[in-house]
């Protein structure tokens, strides 16, 4: 007894089934179907369930998620001659799935050349200096120049971000020396201003009492205070002779 019959369908109902469902594809909410039919372009389809006829009609799947994609580290010779390696990390997504298939081959492989091209011309034209302090202006126009190239292809990039800038170990010590002069000439110069500025309070004092000498007097007698309350012992110091002048105005008056 044949198969078929052991089922009780006949052979052409059987391939009328496998038609029909090998025609069935579900696309979910992020997906797209590039429909061709008999090799030509035919239209973009989905989300949901969709027939394609097989034989005669043949689909793309095409996601519009953001792809995060990583460019290995590239080595980049800056414009101040100065060897680096730098890796950064590229989002992009497909905003046009017919174009994405038509007019290049594979998006992916595509879109990741042309951030490893446009990496190593655009830090080439940069020093150093900029590489490092002005990243997120070398990101924005790293992002607006992979964006404009790859909208042809129906692509999106959003964002790109440089992860990490290796500098040769000689460059590292440089710049390592640098920021230690930089910082020792910063404690320098705030030492100076104290100075400065200790001095100048210091004339502003001298000045003052300058005025009065009985303001003189009220400071010495002071200082010696302070001594005589911190150290415990004998302490022979100089008395200025304008202390004494009224008492011996005095004595010879009488």
């Amino acid at each position: 007894m044949s198969p078929f019959n052991l089922f009780g369908m006949s052979p052409l109902l059987l391939i009328v089934i496998v038609l029909i469902f090998s025609s069935i594809k579900v696309l979910n909410e992020y997906e797209r179907g590039v429909v061709f039919n008999l090799g030509r372009f035919w239209k973009v389809k989905g989300p949901g369930l969709i027939l394609v006829i097989p034989g005669i009609q043949s689909m793309v799947r095409i996601s519009l998620r953001t792809v995060v994609l990583d460019v290995p580290p590239q080595d980049i010779i800056t414009r101040d001659n100065v060897s680096v390696k730098v890796n950064a990390v590229l989002y992009f997504r497909v905003i046009d799935p017919q174009r994405s298939v038509l007019e290049v081959e594979n998006f992916l492989y595509a879109t990741g050349q042309l951030a490893q091209t446009t990496l190593r011309s655009i830090l080439g034209q940069a020093e150093l200096d900029d590489l490092l302090a002005n990243r997120e202006k070398i990101n924005h126009d790293l992002q607006v120049i992979l964006d404009r190239q790859t909208d042809p292809w129906g692509i999106k990039v959003s964002n790109v971000e440089m992860k990490h800038v290796d500098l040769p170990q000689e460059m590292q010590r440089a710049m390592a020396k640098q920021a230690e002069a930089e910082r020792e000439r910063r404690a320098k110069v705030i030492h100076a201003e104290g100075e400065l500025q200790a001095s100048e309070k210091l004339a502003q004092a001298a000045t003052i009492l300058s005025r009065d000498p009985s303001s003189i007097l009220l400071r010495f007698l002071q200082t010696l205070n302070d001594i005589a309350g911190e150290h415990n012992s004998t302490i022979i110091f100089p008395l200025p002779i304008d202390i004494l002048t009224p008492f011996l105005r005095k004595k010879l008056d009488s």
